[in-house]
């Protein structure tokens, strides 16, 4: 089930837009407050963002650049505005789509699963709790700190985060890291991992929580069921 945050400061089009999505099998996550919604942010991950634009305290332009520094999950942007230079800012910002208000929901909805799939189709970046992995530059960062991982590490962290909840076997992950035909031992596979928790600790994540061992068995990151 796609999970898709809603935010728009009037409840009744939270509620509209989700009696839209939820017979298409979409998880809503719905917020009046801009703040509170990029604070959900810093310890859920979603599949795509809905932004209206006219919002107190923080308006929907503002959000967007926020939330683009940080993630990169689709942004379709709801307004009642409709003008060209009010399209032009909110895709400048980061923005993928934009829809204006009032709607029909089959254009929202053929529009959302229309974005859902250039972002599956793209070469994905993975937000975990505050950590982001770059799976093209090839980087993990944790709250803007760049960790210094070696390959083999950040080979790890991606089979790791593609696959939550996932036990693999040292057998599993020699074959899958190093290779079929490598000549290597357990103990490696458990020197990585371990090397692997310190870092992410040391960065501040709380690693021990998430890495777990399957005594007799491997390794698995424990993630949202």
């Amino acid at each position: 089930m796609k999970k898709i945050l809603i935010i728009d400061d009037e409840p009744r089009m939270l509620d509209l837009i989700s009696l839209y999505l939820l017979p298409k099998d979409f998880h809503c996550i719905k917020y009046t407050s801009a703040i509170d919604a990029i604070q959900y942010l810093q310890s859920h991950e979603v599949d795509l963002i809905l932004l209206d634009i006219m919002m107190p305290e923080l308006d929907g332009w503002e959000a967007c650049k926020i939330i683009r520094k940080k993630w990169d999950y689709p942004i379709i942007m709801l307004t009642a505005l409709s003008n060209k230079p009010d399209v032009v800012k909110g895709l400048s910002l980061g923005a993928d789509d934009y829809i204006s208000k009032p709607f029909d929901g089959d254009e929202l909805i053929a529009r959302i699963e229309a974005n859902l799939r250039r972002n599956h189709n793209s070469t994905r970046i993975i937000s975990f709790q505050g950590l982001v992995l770059n799976q093209e530059s090839y980087e993990l960062h944790f709250r803007d700190q760049l960790l210094s991982l070696t390959p083999k590490e950040l080979s790890m962290m991606g089979l790791f985060l593609n696959n939550p909840n996932k036990v693999f076997t040292r057998d599993h992950l020699i074959s899958t890291i190093w290779g079929h035909g490598v000549s290597t031992e357990d103990r490696t596979v458990d020197s990585h991992v371990r090397n692997l928790r310190d870092k992410l600790r040391k960065a501040g994540f709380p690693s021990d929580e998430y890495l777990l061992t399957v005594w007799g068995v491997g390794y698995k990151w424990l993630g949202a069921e």
